[in-house]
């Protein structure tokens, strides 16, 4: 009993693979986007004759991309947290945390709007009718994931900037570029899908980066073991 209890506990790390899960969420998340902006006409409109079948098609593959998508991103978040260890600041990870989940939970609203429009409108033989259901629904999802959701994401990379600079964990070239990017997405008005297309480019550079210091680090360790 005496030897169990006096047992040091050691505190869990993520594995050295889990930053894959960041490309993974560039991929994935940038192939819903393409998939769904390829099906969607460049300007709102009434003409609800856009939606015929491969456009409906392309939109459900996208759709069905997307929960993979975020279980890779929740994934992300905890590879970027844990590099933090003990020097992590509680006020900017729970900005960092909610801001995280906020974007998330509104790409998913924005994908179930979207789905909602493709399952629904079949159902409309009347034109007009299906023309202020796609029209409607395309605008609230464009509100959804490129006003509301890209602020979020933005408040997240401020806040994963910051903590940077502090900590020192990553480069401070890569915390000013988070800045920026940051920037561009907060200011950003435009309803255009392809803007949403910055966020996980910014993943997948990170990602990159955190594969190539954990190689380097497993070089030196085992440089230094043998």
């Amino acid at each position: 009993m005496s030897g169990r209890g006096s047992t040091e506990r050691r505190p869990l790390s993520s594995p050295r693979a889990a930053a894959i899960a960041g490309v993974l969420f560039a991929v994935l998340f940038t192939a819903a986007l393409v998939l769904m902006r390829s099906a969607l006409p460049e300007t709102l409109s009434g003409d609800p004759d856009w939606l015929d079948q491969a456009a409906a098609t392309r939109i459900s593959i996208g759709l069905g991309l997307v929960p993979f998508a975020g279980i890779a991103f929740l994934w992300f978040m905890g590879v970027v947290r844990d590099r933090f260890k003990e020097s992590e600041d509680q006020l900017f990870s729970s900005v960092f945390i909610g801001s995280g989940l906020l974007f998330l939970a509104m790409v998913f609203v924005s994908a179930a709007i979207a789905g909602g429009i493709v399952a629904t409108v079949p159902f409309f033989s009347d034109a007009g009718t299906r023309a202020e259901i796609t029209t409607f629904g395309r605008a609230l999802m464009l509100q959804v994931s490129n006003i509301y959701a890209l602020r979020m994401a933005g408040v997240l990379l401020i806040s994963l900037a910051t903590m940077w600079l502090r900590t020192g964990v990553m480069p401070r070239w890569l915390a000013f570029v988070t800045y920026a990017v940051a920037v561009v997405l907060l200011v950003v008005t435009t309803l255009s899908l392809w803007v949403t297309l910055i966020f996980p480019a910014w993943v997948l550079a990170v990602s990159v980066l955190i594969l190539v210091q954990n190689y380097r680090r497993g070089t030196a360790v085992r440089a230094a073991s043998g």
